[in-house]
C-alpha cells in the first residue's frame, strides 16, 4: 500500500480516460459555441459570501463547502458550483447583455462519495444573463439535448417544471409547509428536518415512508400568476415545436434555492433511479441582484461529466478515443536516429513514438507492438551506413513502395531521404 493516496472522494484520471474527458469538453464547446456562447474561466476560490447567496437552507452551503480562512484573513471557499461564480463575474465586469457564456471545470463538495459522484467533480455548463424570454429557456434546454445526442446518447429523459414568480413560489412554500405539518406523523424523521429548512426539498424525498404524502402534496401550478403560466406554456410549446420530448414533473424543484420560473433536469434511463440525474438547471432571476448587481434575468444549466460518461458506457457510445501512435521507431544505434525521425514525423503531423535506454531489438519491437502503431521504422548500423530505413507494417498486410505503389505485404527498405514522405503516403 503506497504511503500517499488520493483523499476520499478524489481520484486520478489516467489515459486513455483522460482523453475522453478532453473530447467530452471539445464536443460540448462545439455545440454551444455554434450558438454564440463564449467560454468564461472562473477561479477555483471565491469569497465565501458568493456561495452563501445560494441559500442558507441548501446543503451545499450548510454542510458541503470546503471553506477556510486564508493567510490574509479572508474567508474563502473552493467553488461548490459555477453559476454563482459566473454571476459574480458579471457583477464585477458588467459585460453587454445578453451575456452568453459556457464553462467547464472542477467543483468541490464535501459529501458522501458514491457511483458517479465525487467530492471533486467536473461539469460543463452554460449561462445567459440579461434576457427574460421563454424562447431563451427553450434554446438552453435544446442545447443540452443536442449535446447528449452529439455524444450518441439516446436513453435520456427530460423533466420540466416551473416554480413561477417569487410570489408564486412563496405562496407555494407556505402551502407545502402547512400540508406537511398537518401530516407530520407520516413524515420520515429526515424529511421533518428538511421541512424546517425548506419545505420544497421535502418533495425530493425518495424514502418509501414519504412517497404517499409527497404524491398528495399541493401542486405548484395551483399558485401560478398569469405571467408565470404564460411563460411556462411558451416554453412547453417551444420544445414541442422542436420535437424535444419532455415530461412535466411538478416535484422537480432542483437542489439550489435561487431557481425561479423554468426548472429542468436530464435523466439517464440506464442509471439507477436514485442517482440518474445527468444534469439540469433553470432560471435564477434575482441571483445577480443578491450579489450586488442590478436586477438581471438569468438562466443556465450544468451537466455532470462523470454521470454522463457512465450513461455513455451503459449505452456503448462515446468510447475513449484511441491513443495509438502511427509510427514507432526502433533504433539499435543508440537513439539519435530515433530522435531525428520521430521529430521529423511529428513536424509533419504524423504521431510517432520510440523506445529509450538503448534497449534490445526484441524489447523495442515489443514496445512497438504495445504502442498500437501501424508501422515500425527499424534503424540499425547497416541501415545507417546504407542511408536507408526498414518500414515494417504492424497492423495490416498492405505496404507502400517508395514510388507510391502497393508493396508485397512485407517490410520495405526505403531511402532515408524519402522516409517521411513514404510514411505519410502509407498512413494516408
Amino acid at each position: 500500500m503506497p504511503e500517499f493516496q488520493t483523499s476520499p472522494g478524489m481520484r486520478d484520471i489516467l489515459p486513455p480516460e483522460s482523453a475522453r474527458w478532453r473530447r467530452f469538453v471539445d464536443v460540448f464547446a462545439q455545440v454551444v459555441e455554434g450558438a454564440g456562447y463564449g467560454q468564461v474561466i472562473s477561479p477555483l476560490l471565491e469569497d465565501l459570501g458568493v456561495f452563501q447567496r445560494i441559500g442558507d437552507a441548501t446543503d451545499v452551503v450548510t454542510k458541503e463547502m470546503y471553506d477556510f480562512v486564508d493567510k490574509g484573513g479572508r474567508h474563502i471557499a473552493l467553488r461548490p458550483e459555477l453559476t454563482a461564480s459566473v454571476c459574480r463575474a458579471f457583477v464585477q465586469h458588467r459585460p453587454a447583455t445578453p451575456w452568453k457564456v459556457w464553462y467547464t471545470g472542477s467543483q468541490f463538495r464535501y459529501e458522501k462519495p458514491q457511483r458517479g459522484r465525487y467530492r471533486q467533480f467536473d461539469q460543463v455548463g452554460i449561462e445567459v444573463l440579461g434576457a427574460d424570454d421563454p424562447n431563451l429557456d427553450v434554446e438552453i434546454i435544446a442545447l443540452g439535448w443536442e449535446f447528449y445526442r452529439a455524444l450518441g446518447l439516446q436513453k435520456v429523459r427530460l423533466l420540466l417544471n416551473s416554480l413561477g414568480e417569487p410570489a408564486d413560489r412563496a405562496a407555494y412554500v407556505d402551502a407545502l409547509k402547512a400540508y406537511f405539518e398537518a401530516n407530520l406523523d407520516a413524515l420520515s424523521d429526515e424529511s421533518k428536518i428538511t421541512l424546517q429548512k425548506n419545505p420544497l426539498r421535502v418533495l425530493d424525498s425518495k424514502r418509501p415512508q414519504d412517497a404517499a404524502l409527497v404524491a398528495g402534496a399541493p401542486k405548484i401550478a395551483q399558485f401560478y400568476s398569469e405571467g408565470a403560466a404564460a411563460h411556462f406554456a411558451a416554453v412547453q410549446a417551444g420544445l414541442t415545436s422542436l420535437g424535444i420530448p419532455f415530461t412535466v414533473d411538478t416535484k422537480l424543484v432542483r437542489g439550489l434555492d435561487y431557481y425561479r420560473h423554468t426548472t429542468f433536469e436530464y435523466q439517464g434511463l440506464t442509471l439507477d433511479s436514485a442517482q440518474n440525474a445527468l444534469g439540469g438547471g433553470g432560471r435564477y432571476d434575482g441571483l445577480v441582484e443578491s450579489l450586488g448587481g442590478p436586477a438581471t434575468a438569468g438562466i443556465g444549466f450544468a451537466l455532470g461529466l462523470d454521470r454522463t460518461l457512465l450513461a455513455c458506457d451503459d449505452e456503448g457510445v462515446f468510447a475513449p478515443p484511441a491513443t495509438d501512435v502511427s509510427v514507432f521507431v526502433v533504433d539499435t544505434t543508440g537513439g539519435a536516429e530515433a530522435l531525428a525521425i520521430t521529430t521529423a514525423l511529428r513536424a509533419v503531423g504524423v504521431s510517432a513514438d520510440r523506445a529509450y535506454e538503448n534497449r534490445s531489438m526484441k524489447s523495442q519491437m515489443k514496445a512497438a507492438d504495445r504502442s498500437g502503431a501501424a508501422y515500425a521504422v527499424i534503424i540499425g548500423s547497416n541501415e545507417v551506413e546504407a542511408g536507408v530505413a526498414v518500414v515494417r507494417p504492424l497492423r495490416a498486410e498492405r505496404t507502400v513502395n517508395p514510388d507510391g505503389t502497393d508493396g508485397d505485404g512485407t517490410q520495405s527498405t526505403v531511402p532515408r531521404s524519402d522516409l517521411i514522405d513514404h510514411l505519410k503516403k502509407a498512413i494516408s
